[in-house]
């Protein structure tokens, strides 16, 4: 019985945070400091992140005006509000500002998209422009 209640307080706890909807800063930016928008890169490429008016926080640690990037890859479409990011999305969870990429030759948008510390989009969301690039 007891177990049941943990688990049970547990998934509640959980369903708490999955809904609900982190306030973003005003005047919050989110912006790919590099590669520039238009540019032809190797196969293997590293991506800056950069963000004005709030700051970083590993996913899980709950602190107002804080949360951590998130880049979508060839995405068709910014997640819904109050929905995780789905299997186009590289989640930066350690709170990371920079990553290498390895893509296939060819074009690829990139978007970063600032996530709440249960990986969902703030409120209204912070999401960079998104940029094309040319891989080699």
């Amino acid at each position: 019985m007891k177990r049941t209640l943990i688990t049970a307080g547990f998934c509640a706890l959980i369903s708490t945070f999955s809904f609900a909807e982190t306030p973003s800063p005003d005047g919050a930016e989110v912006y790919i400091i590099s590669p520039a928008d238009g540019a032809t890169v190797p196969k293997t490429f590293t991506v800056q992140f950069g963000l004005k008016g709030m700051g970083i926080a590993p996913a899980g640690t709950e602190k107002e005006n804080t949360g951590h990037h998130h880049l979508m890859i060839d995405g068709k479409q910014a997640p819904a509000m109050g929905s995780p990011m789905g299997k186009e999305v590289k989640h930066f969870g350690g709170g990371q500002t920079e990553t290498t990429l390895t893509l296939e030759p060819g074009p690829h948008t990139l978007q970063l998209i600032m996530g709440d510390m249960a990986h969902m989009p703030h409120h209204p969301p912070v999401m960079s422009k998104p940029i094309t690039v040319t891989v080699e």
